[in-house]
């Protein structure tokens, strides 16, 4: 045989072993991550996507904005893969019978804060230098707007109103609302205040048609730290099912957070276009707040987990014969290791 043709033979052997365009190339694995709400708590998710973590993970994600528990009653019902949620929310979720398991957290912070209107404020003659405690009793009589009701927001407004020795179900009135209606409901003034997260709350402060009231995100309730505000919570037959959706999923996570936490301005440029409506230097006031309350160790630990109990109870939104005895089985390491 000529070289001519072992060059042509070998050539037609290597074209007959070659696979077939697209073969080689895996399908991602599709992934439904549930979101409660669009605020900065969910920026490890957006950034996930925004910087192709998750696509280089080989899972192709999807995030459905779904408010308040009804992101984690998807994960129970099977129409979602995952949500991250608080820890009040996943134990309450447990207690009443619903097996979730928690694979990472990614916040060991609350962040929820409580504004009142500037002229409800000073009528109230409120000051800086008051406890939380005596600040919350002249919550008495007034109407906050909070998103979603049994969430983490709802839950921070009930605690502060307990802190200053009221009756959470009768002596503040609530009334649910999304963010952005929040604003214009301080505006003009058909609620007093309102309970959410940032950067709607640095917002409403920055503008000066409100005062910050209550933060746990500037430290107004040391006793819950440290927090499960960002747990990345499945079914275990979801990770059962499919380990690499589950490995995939947290190490995509994992990767945001870190930036976050070692990059701020790097990490702050991929959210900036879903918060393109708010003034940059108010989404950089919140973004210092937000990322410093990124966990720098993404385990989930018994803790983290009596902290958030402490906020179910306190707030009483779980009875005290309805908390969980313990926490073995409703978290694991396996996906960070």
């Amino acid at each position: 045989m000529s070289a001519a043709h072992r060059i042509a033979a070998c050539a037609a052997l290597a074209f007959g072993l070659a696979p077939a365009a697209g073969e080689a190339q895996q399908e991602p694995i599709n992934v439904v991550m549930a979101l409660p709400t669009a605020t900065l708590t969910f920026s490890s998710s957006m950034i996930a996507e925004a910087a192709g973590y998750y696509a280089r993970e080989g899972i192709k994600v999807t995030q459905p904005v779904l408010t308040g528990v009804a992101s984690i009653n998807a994960v129970i019902a099977g129409s979602a893969d995952f949500t991250i949620s608080t820890g009040p929310v996943f134990l309450r979720a447990n207690a009443q019978g619903q097996h979730l398991i928690a694979l990472a957290n990614l916040i060991d912070k609350p962040l929820v804060e409580m504004v009142l209107r500037k002229d409800v404020y000073d009528r109230l003659q409120i000051s800086d230098a008051m406890t939380l405690a005596e600040r919350a009793k002249r919550l008495k009589g007034l109407t906050i707007a909070i998103q979603g009701v049994g969430t983490i927001i709802h839950a921070w407004e009930r605690y502060v109103a307990v802190q200053g020795g009221l009756d959470p179900e009768n002596d503040v009135r609530i009334a649910p609302m999304d963010p952005p209606p929040m604003l214009a409901a301080i505006a003009t003034k058909s609620v007093d205040g309102f309970t959410t997260s940032l950067p709607f709350t640095t917002q409403a402060a920055m503008s000066g048609s409100a005062v910050m009231f209550a933060s746990a995100a500037r430290g107004d309730a040391p006793e819950l730290l440290p927090f499960a505000y960002g747990l990345v919570i499945t079914k275990p037959e979801t990770c059962a099912a499919s380990r690499a959706k589950c490995l995939g999923v947290v190490r995509a996570l994992a990767a945001a957070t870190q930036l976050i936490r070692d990059k701020p301005p790097e990490a702050l440029d991929y959210v900036r276009a879903r918060f393109n409506v708010i003034d940059p230097p108010l989404l950089e006031a919140a973004w210092r707040v937000v990322s410093q309350s990124h966990a720098k160790d993404l385990r989930v630990g018994e803790r983290i987990l009596e902290n958030s109990d402490k906020i179910n109870l306190a707030a009483r939104l779980l009875d005290p014969k309805d908390k969980l005895a313990t926490y073995d089985g409703l978290f694991t390491d396996e996906y960070l290791r």
